[in-house]
């Protein structure tokens, strides 16, 4: 009867517990422009830095009046791959389409679908040809056509010390003429961090 006595007060002394380790944390809404750096990774925040500072940098350049000039129409960009060659777990994804968003945004560019997008809009147009109206059927081989593609890396290097560290972020990016395989455009943006724990 002393051990049913004990193991009830014991258990609970532990629900207690954890309801009270639950009741302590706290989650808040922040407005989604606000910086906020936790773990000193890559984050939202550098990936919308690197593609708005990266983008603004490829569209001032010479590449684009030239093509301009001499096709009377603004060029099409694909984005292709961007690998992570960091350590961490960095979603290249997210970081595209921040690239893509100001391309689009820019006005001054035209932005055709990835790969993996257009077999999704291929089975949609295909499958449209037996299903769909003959005047709401959109085309087969109808796809616009792009001029140049973007490629790149994310890479890191950390610096570590007891507990201090530096991360150096840098973002290569490469334009590249489709046709021709000439690189129009290069560019790198680096962000360091320093943590401190």
């Amino acid at each position: 009867m002393l051990v049913n006595k004990t193991l009830k007060t014991v258990l609970l002394l532990a629900i207690a517990v954890f309801f009270t380790h639950c009741a302590t944390r706290k989650v808040t809404r922040v407005d989604p422009a606000e910086q906020i750096d936790l773990s000193g990774r890559w984050n939202d925040t550098d990936s919308k830095q690197v593609a708005e500072q990266m983008s603004r940098d490829v569209l001032s350049k010479p590449w684009l009046t030239r093509f301009e000039g001499k096709n009377e129409r603004p060029p099409v960009v694909i984005i292709g791959i961007i690998v992570n060659r960091t350590s961490e777990h960095i979603e290249a994804e997210t970081f595209v389409k921040d690239v893509e968003i100001e391309f689009i945004n820019s006005g001054k560019v035209r932005v055709v679908s990835s790969d993996m997008f257009r077999e999704k809009l291929t089975e949609e147009k295909e499958r449209q040809q037996t299903n769909a109206t003959p005047e709401t059927q959109k085309k087969l081989a109808a796809e616009l056509g792009a001029d140049f593609m973007m490629m790149g890396t994310i890479n890191s290097t950390t610096d570590q010390y007891k507990k201090q560290k530096v991360v150096n972020y840098k973002v290569n990016l490469e334009l590249v003429n489709l046709e021709t395989t000439e690189k129009v455009w290069i560019g790198d943006k680096e962000i360091k961090k320093y943590v401190k724990n």
